[in-house]
Order: C-alpha cells, then structure tokens, then sequence
C-alpha cells in the first residue's frame, strides 16, 4: 500500500496499538487495556483522518497509562508545565503530511495520567473508564493534527470527539448539560476539557 492508496469505506485501516501499563491502578478500570481501548482509538483515527485527508496508511499508536508524576514530569520537560495534566499526546508527525513509508507510520504516544483522570471524573460526575475512553479520543485526534488553541479548533474537536463517544453510546461531554461545563467552559489550564 502506498499513501495514494485508499481502502473502501468501512474497512479498518491497519493498526498496532501498544498499550503499556506503568501504573497497575488502571487495571481496576480496564481489565485488559488494549482490548477496552482499541475500538476508542479506531474510531477516532477513522472520524479524524475522514476530516484531514483520507489516507489509509497502516500506522502504530503507543498508549502509556501511567501516574500523575510521571505525567508531571514529562509535562514539565516537554512543555514546560510544571504540573500533571489528564493527557499529554507527543505526535511524531506534529503538522506534517503522513510519510510514504510503505510500512506502518509511527503517529507518536498518548500519556495518561490515573490521579488526574480519577479526579477529574469524580469531579465531574462521571464514570472513570468513560472519562479515560473520552481522553484516549481526545489524545489520537491530537496526534492527527487536531487542536483546540481557538474557539473554531475546539469546536470542531468536540465535534468529532462527541460523535465517536457516541458511537459506543457515550455521552457528549461537552454538552451543554454536562458536569464539564458544555461548549462554553473556559478553555484555561483549570478547565476539566483535556489539554
């Protein structure tokens, strides 16, 4: 396969998940990781690329569920915030056009933090491995390119994170009757919306 290449509508593009678990305490939410996760991560490479450009390129995906100090530390060295955060994603392709690789493209890491999305979800009303689902989508569109730095980007990744939540039955979570605030919470470091 090549990057002009295309597969038919609705067949999986093909995808090595590798999911390592540094921090034991998320086996009480998923009792097997990659197998709760892995459909979360499919259907929002499938609802983002759709939006970007349709390429097909098998790709690899690494997923780290780990702590909020490891967290913090990597959001310190690599953006300069001393802090833990519920998500960190380190695209490889970051603003790039996917190489012709004839091989799996390597998208890059999502980092989640167990503390900070316990919390979160307790603070917000919300079921843990919901909340873990919705970062996980939130963290692959990062990784295709999505941001939410305005009003418009934000906009249209809460688009496509709610319509692949919903596709599992999950609710919006930015919806206007949601504990995160809906559409018109503030976008600051305080906000529950995932950075």
């Amino acid at each position: 396969m090549t990057g002009n290449d295309f597969m038919p509508p609705g067949a999986e593009r093909p995808m090595d998940l590798a999911v390592t678990v540094e921090d034991e305490r998320w086996l009480t939410l998923f009792e097997d990781p990659e197998q709760a996760l892995e459909p979360f991560v499919r259907a929002a490479l499938d609802a983002g690329e759709g939006a970007v450009d349709g390429s097909r390129e098998p790709v690899e995906i690494g997923l780290v569920l780990t702590d909020d100090e490891e967290v913090r530390r990597l959001n310190r060295d690599y953006r300069g915030k001393d802090r833990p955060t519920n998500v960190l994603s380190f695209a490889l392709t970051e603003g790039e056009e996917m190489p012709e690789t004839g091989g799996p493209v390597m998208l890059g890491d999502i980092v989640l933090a167990y503390d900070t999305v316990m919390r979160e979800a307790e603070d917000q009303g919300k079921r843990a491995a919901d909340h873990a689902r919705h970062l996980v989508v939130h963290g692959i569109l990062h990784l295709l390119g999505y941001d939410h730095l305005t009003d418009e980007e934000a906009h249209r990744m809460e688009r496509l994170e709610a319509s692949v939540l919903a596709r599992f039955g999950l609710a919006d979570p930015y919806a206007e009757d949601s504990p995160t605030g809906g559409p018109t919470a503030d976008r600051t470091a305080t906000s529950p919306r995932p950075e």
